[in-house]
């Protein structure tokens, strides 16, 4: 007697149902297709610019060793016997730099490192900008002077590097293009995950695997391996943006978890924790104006400044150790205001602390440390660290080549498993729409209701996911008009063969 017939098994393991019989999903093989839609369509659209921000990034990465060797002459001299006073370097530089006023001053942070006195107000220098005076700490030889950009003292090339990987140098509606690739890159990055272990594709081997196969496994195996890296370039790359990074403000504001900052007010020393709003200066301020009162020049009223090296001295005792940056007290015009000495370069989670110093008698007034920083202030100040190469130096800087190097592949691969889906003569076939109909209400509506929030919390996700809907369903409708597709024919099997 012949054996009964059995019913063919597809490609994802599930059996399919008998002819007639009513064909029940579990709730994950009513998301498949829509997950798997929404990652082609999204990646094929947004990866230009993630494209964009993939090859900046490395040239960003790799900015901090070419600076290192484009500007050998200003940052470097030959180790002397003694460091000379601050006071005198500075001097030095005012002599040769007689205009705008001293904003801050950063002593030589190791051997054989210049000093950089920071002018702030010179003419032909950018307001957001500085310029800064290299000073060699054991002669006072000035030499030299550059343009300088943000908290972690860019130089021009490192300047120019950043600005076109954060905006192309477009201003502020370039800044959409990043925040663009910042908002879907988790997205895309998660939904390639989901869909490589929902079908245990990390099992697989490449070795062996032809064509389309072999293009979709390696695209697989090493989105899997920058997943995390990619999650993190995004979540910390959405802090620097223009709408969502508000969003993220607002938050924090509201949990009482903003960054705080080292009184300077004499009349009220002791009391810290006003915002800071140079949290995010690499990518958007420039250096602070201070008067020039660094060399220890007359306070109003007459009473003596007691300058640079007793300041330095006093913060040092306080346990500011490292490279640190000293910031002159406001105008003498003003209210009475003192020094401020913060630590400018941070060893993996340590710091910055930050410490007030009276000018009249050096005596330090207030000290904030990293460790009191709320916990949303520490993981912010951490990823934007880390997010820009700083956190744990050169490691963080390869780090950070070998993810943006690994989404270059991504996309490569990406548009070539596209292009392979329409047989290597056109494009790929279009997924079959109405995916959405198949999933259960008690997961479509809380998934519609938390893609509403995160669309209103960041608009660059929200905006481009109405848009495409809109188009998808035009499309669609006019398609079914035509006769030629009908809704909700989508299964599980059909998907999977799809991919």
């Amino acid at each position: 007697m012949p054996a009964a017939p059995t019913a063919p098994v597809p490609v994802d393991g599930q059996r399919t149902p008998e002819p007639g019989s009513p064909q029940r999903r579990s709730a994950w093989g009513s998301l498949r297709p829509l997950v798997l839609r929404l990652h082609l369509y999204a990646g094929v659209l947004i990866a230009p610019f993630l494209l964009v921000a993939a090859v900046t990034g490395l040239l960003y990465a790799g900015s901090y060793q070419a600076e290192k060797l484009v500007y050998a002459d200003e940052l470097e001299v030959p180790v002397g016997d003694r460091e000379l006073p601050v006071s005198e370097q500075v001097a030095a530089a005012r002599k040769a730099h007689p205009d705008g006023t001293v904003s801050a001053v950063r002593p030589s942070p190791e051997d054989g490192a210049t000093t950089r006195v920071l002018l702030s107000g010179v003419e032909g220098v950018h307001p957001d900008r500085t310029l800064a005076v290299f000073v060699n700490p054991y002669t006072a030889e000035v030499r030299g002077s550059l343009e300088q950009y943000g908290s972690s003292g860019a130089l021009p090339l490192r300047t120019w590097v950043s600005g076109l990987h954060r905006d192309l140098h477009l201003g502020e509606t370039g800044r959409l293009y990043s925040e663009l690739a910042a908002s879907w890159l988790w997205v895309i990055a998660g939904g390639g995950v989901v869909l490589w272990f929902a079908r245990q594709r990390a099992r697989r081997k490449v070795r062996g695997a032809t064509g389309r196969r072999r293009t979709l496994s390696l695209h697989g195996t090493v989105g899997v391996w920058t997943a995390a890296g990619l999650f993190f370039l995004s979540a910390t790359g959405l802090t620097w943006s223009a709408y969502a990074g508000e969003s993220i403000a607002d938050l924090r504001e509201a949990l009482g978890q903003t960054t705080p900052t080292v009184s300077t007010s004499l009349a009220a020393a002791g009391e810290s924790g006003t915002p800071d709003s140079g949290e995010h200066a690499e990518h958007g301020g420039g250096g602070a104006g201070g008067a020039d009162r660094a060399g220890g020049a007359e306070r109003a009223g007459g009473a003596a400044d007691v300058g640079l090296d007793t300041v330095l001295a006093s913060a040092r005792d306080r346990g500011l150790s490292g490279p640190v940056e000293v910031v002159p007290p406001a105008d003498a015009s003003a209210a009475p205001s003192a020094y401020v000495v913060k630590e400018i370069q941070r060893s993996g989670f340590d710091g910055p602390d930050s410490a007030a110093v009276d000018p009249t008698n050096g005596k330090v007034v207030d000290v904030l440390k990293f460790d009191d920083f709320p916990v949303l202030a520490k993981l912010t100040r951490w990823g934007i660290d880390a997010h820009s190469g700083t956190l744990f130096g050169l490691a963080n800087q390869v780090v950070l080549a070998g993810i943006a190097v690994g989404l270059i592949l991504l996309i490569v691969w990406g548009y070539r498993m596209w292009w392979q889906r329409g047989r290597g003569t056109s494009f790929g076939r279009p997924l079959p729409r109405g995916a959405w109909q198949h999933v259960p209400a008690y997961v479509l509506v809380p998934l519609m209701a938390a893609v509403a929030v995160l669309g209103y919390l960041v608009p660059l996700l929200g905006i481009p996911l109405v848009v495409f809907l809109a188009v998808d369903i035009v499309l669609g409708e006019i398609a079914y008009r035509r006769g030629k597709r009908s809704y909700g024919a989508v299964g599980s099997g059909t998907a999977d063969r799809a991919r």
